[in-house]
């Protein structure tokens, strides 16, 4: 069984950020507080159509994360709903102290867009590849993270995000690349809930982000094999459904992870601390495996960090090996 959600194709490619500014758009022509904000990043296309409609509500401040931060905590305070938007390495890199004490510590109405996050888009170096972002941000109360996993969820995840009072992070991958969609539009994007993409009672693969379709396929070939692999898409970080999790392991008793960033404080970790504090079961982490990110396509860096479906099968059948054991 599938989610009534989920495409029957994934043949539509779009590129997540675009649909993210669409959304912006969308948002601005119905309230007046929504604006766009920026720091040595390109508004893009459609960011472009936000300027041209609203140019009074669209700030570049240059080479200065920490500024971007302090100047959308300002906006909050006058009652404005503002959308930063930076590579996501320098926002943790530069204005970790900005968001920790002037948005989340203070409850500010701030949204804060990590962009080029992951390490699969690749092309620019360990220089601009943020591995460590969930981490680093899951660890700082008040925060709610969100990690979209299409369009279609970007683009529900930032109307998400303008109506939720507070502190929102959300994640999207390269604004250069496209990848399949995923969701029908009449997805019903929830704060703080997990969406199951497929049933099965042998093992669950829980994801997040755009190696979700990854996951999908993986489902998808071990059926025909005789596995239930049930796959959940995390697009909450947090709060993270814990009763979702926490049924899978019950239900299933083996447990697969799978995100783009580090193993270390990501998915893996939350999923790994809840299921072995409240049901333990055998657990295997797909990600980054604590290490910086590299030069090359796409389709190099995930065989280079062992983000493959051939990896993600093999980590199913591993951890239903494992679960026979205990």
């Amino acid at each position: 069984m599938k989610s009534r959600y989920l495409r029957e194709a994934r043949d539509i490619f779009e590129n997540l950020y675009s649909a993210h500014n669409r959304a912006l758009v969308e948002l601005a022509t119905k309230n007046e507080k929504i604006v766009s904000c920026y720091a040595d990043f390109p508004a893009g296309e459609v960011g472009e159509v936000f300027q041209k409609q609203f140019p009074d509500r669209i700030i570049d401040v240059g080479i200065a994360e920490g500024h971007l931060i302090t100047c959308a905590a300002g906006l909050s305070d006058a009652g404005f709903i503002p959308f930063t938007h930076c590579h996501a390495l320098f926002v943790l890199g530069r204005a970790y102290n900005q968001i920790r004490h002037n948005v989340a510590y203070d409850h500010r109405n701030v949204k804060i867009v990590l962009c080029n996050s992951g390490v699969i888009w690749g092309g620019i170096g360990p220089s601009h590849l943020a591995i460590e972002d969930f981490a680093a941000l899951r660890a700082i109360p008040n925060l709610v993270i969100l990690s979209p996993s299409d369009a279609v969820s970007a683009e529900k995840a930032t109307f998400a995000a303008a109506d939720f009072v507070g502190p929102v992070v959300m994640r999207l991958p390269s604004v250069a690349a496209i990848y399949p969609t995923l969701y029908t539009n009449d997805f019903r994007f929830e704060i703080g809930k997990a969406v199951t993409l497929r049933d099965g009672n042998d093992a669950t693969i829980i994801a997040t982000g755009i190696l979700v379709n990854d996951v999908l396929e993986v489902s998808e070939r071990l059926e025909k094999t005789g596995i239930g692999a049930r796959v959940l898409d995390i697009q909450t970080i947090k709060p993270l459904d814990e009763e979702a999790i926490l049924s899978a392991a019950k239900e299933t008793g083996a447990i697969v992870t799978v995100e783009d960033g580090n193993i270390l404080g990501g998915l893996g970790g939350a999923v790994a601390e809840l299921v072995m504090e409240r049901h333990p079961v055998p657990i295997k982490r797909v990600g980054v495996r604590d290490q910086f990110g590299e030069s090359g396509t796409s389709e190099e860096i995930k065989e280079c960090y062992g983000l493959t479906s051939p990896v993600i099968e093999e980590a199913v059948k591993e951890v239903m090996r494992l679960k026979r054991r205990y």
